[in-house]
């Protein structure tokens, strides 16, 4: 990694911290540390989930580092700073490959592209004071990275223009009301409640656990009749769902509900 990320491997379960006092900004030395942290996930047989966070207790990211970018000289300059990344802005914005999920857990105000990773996430844990918003119209830009693409799709459209055009402030009550956010629990239990969440994640087959991340953004917004039909056996369309059907693991389950005993998965 880098001076600006730092990782933890507990067992199955790596963690992120964006180390970047005191915003916790992204520049490209962030969005490379993140990348290549969520490459050893992907890659690292042994790990199974990943949880993202920031350091501190008041910031969980507040998006692109505007005072790097206001000593650039050109628009091309900027531009080519945030999306150099082969993960898209902060790493993970456009990772299609990554195939294990990540647990945001947000410690504070997740501005701009902060909010757009915690968008890019699986699952949203949140401090009791944190806020999430979009500032991005009242800087001359829009937030591109994810919340324009994914927002609308979370939460009513209407409430996410309400919060693109505005840039107004999403409390974490709100976003729980409107299924943002999975869990909100108070600013010193936040990393536990990740941690559970993630070992909960992590005991799941392996491959059952990248096939689920393989199929389902695939097929959401398809046609009930459509999606039944992409996800029958033999089909193709999905690798990894296609590798768990033959697996030793998928006989593995049932034996062991049979025999009464805990699962012992292979990854194959």
């Amino acid at each position: 990694m880098n001076d600006a990320i730092s990782i933890t491997i507990n067992g199955p379960i790596m963690e992120i911290l964006i180390n970047r006092p005191p915003a916790n900004a992204i520049n490209p030395e962030v969005s490379d540390g993140i990348y290549k942290a969520l490459s050893k996930l992907q890659t690292d047989p042994e790990l199974r989930v990943a949880i993202i966070t920031g350091s501190g207790e008041r910031i969980f990211s507040a998006g692109w580092d505007l005072k790097e970018l206001a000593n650039m000289e050109t628009n091309e300059e900027a531009l080519d700073s945030s999306l150099q990344c082969p993960g898209g802005f902060a790493g993970i914005t456009e990772f299609w490959d990554l195939k294990k999920p990540v647990v945001a857990a947000v410690n504070g105000m997740a501005v701009g592209g902060g909010f757009e990773i915690a968008l890019a996430s699986d699952i949203i844990i949140s401090a009791d004071h944190a806020e999430f918003f979009l500032p991005e119209m009242q800087r001359g830009v829009l937030p591109d990275a994810g919340a324009i693409q994914i927002l609308p799709r979370k939460i009513p459209y209407n409430v996410a223009m309400e919060l693109l055009y505005t840039g107004r402030r999403m409390g974490e009550e709100e976003a729980m009301r409107w299924g943002l956010v999975n869990q909100v629990c108070p600013a010193d239990q936040l990393m536990a409640a990740a941690r559970e969440m993630a070992s909960k994640i992590a005991g799941g087959a392996p491959l059952a656990l990248q096939a689920l991340k393989e199929v389902v953004p695939a097929i959401q917004t398809l046609p009930i009749e459509t999606a039944f039909a992409e996800t029958k056996p033999g089909n193709q369309r999905f690798p990894i769902y296609e590798k768990m059907l033959m697996s030793d693991d998928f006989m593995e389950g049932a034996r062991a509900f049979a025999e009464k005993r805990d699962p012992v998965w292979k990854g194959e």
